[in-house]
C-alpha cells in the first residue's frame, strides 16, 4: 500500500492481481467500451504487465478500505525526466464500484504520489470527447483543458480524437535531481 484516504487505498499492481483484475475487466466491458481496452485474460494480463518493467510506467489498484474490493485501476504512463518532468495518467473504474467517488479519491492519491514521491511537475490526462464521466472526473480534480489532439490513440479499431487535460505540481515543489539547473 502506498497511501490512503479514509475510503480508499492505493496499491501497486502486481502479477498476483491477475485473476481479480481480469474478472473485473470482463465484468466492466460495457462500462469501458468504447473508451478503452484492458487485458481480460491471464495471457493478455501477463503481456500487459511488461509495460511496467522499466519503471517508465507505473500501475496501481484503487482498493476500498472497508472491504478491500478493487474499485479501479490507474497508471502513471510515459514518465519523462530532464526538462519535462512529466507523465500521463490512464484510469478505469470497475463496474461494481463505478459512480461511488472512489476513483476521484484514488486518482487524487495517485497525483499526490506523482507530485511528491516521483517529483513530477506535470501530469496529463487524454480523454475521448464523448467520455463525459472521465471529463467530469478530471475537472473535479482541477485539471485544465489544453485542446484536442485529433486521431491521438488507436482504440476499438480506429484512431480516436482526445481532449488533453493537465495539472501541474502545487507550489512549493521539490524538483527531481534530473531537472537541469539551467
Amino acid at each position: 500500500m502506498l497511501t490512503t484516504t479514509p475510503r480508499v487505498e492505493l496499491h501497486p499492481l502486481t502479477l498476483s492481481d491477475q485473476d481479480e483484475f481480469c474478472a473485473l475487466v470482463r465484468a466492466s466491458a460495457e462500462l469501458h467500451h468504447p473508451w478503452m481496452q484492458l487485458p481480460a485474460t491471464a495471457e493478455d494480463f501477463r503481456a500487459w504487465m511488461h509495460r511496467f518493467d522499466d519503471g517508465s510506467n507505473l500501475g496501481f489498484l484503487i482498493r476500498v478500505r472497508e472491504t478491500g474490493a478493487v474499485a479501479g485501476t490507474v497508471n502513471i504512463n510515459s514518465i519523462i525526466r530532464g526538462r519535462y518532468q512529466g507523465a500521463s495518467i490512464g484510469y478505469a473504474a470497475f463496474a461494481p464500484s463505478a459512480g461511488s467517488g472512489y476513483m476521484t479519491e484514488g486518482i487524487a492519491l495517485t497525483l499526490q504520489y506523482a507530485f511528491t514521491e516521483l517529483r513530477l511537475h506535470r501530469v496529463e490526462a487524454c480523454i475521448q470527447p464523448g467520455n463525459k464521466a472521465s471529463l467530469a472526473l478530471v475537472q473535479r480534480l482541477g485539471f485544465r483543458f489544453e485542446g484536442v489532439s485529433p486521431a491521438y490513440l488507436y482504440i476499438d479499431g480506429d484512431w480516436r480524437d482526445h481532449e488533453r487535460w493537465s495539472l501541474t505540481a502545487p507550489t512549493p515543489w521539490t524538483p527531481d535531481p534530473s531537472l537541469p539547473e539551467v
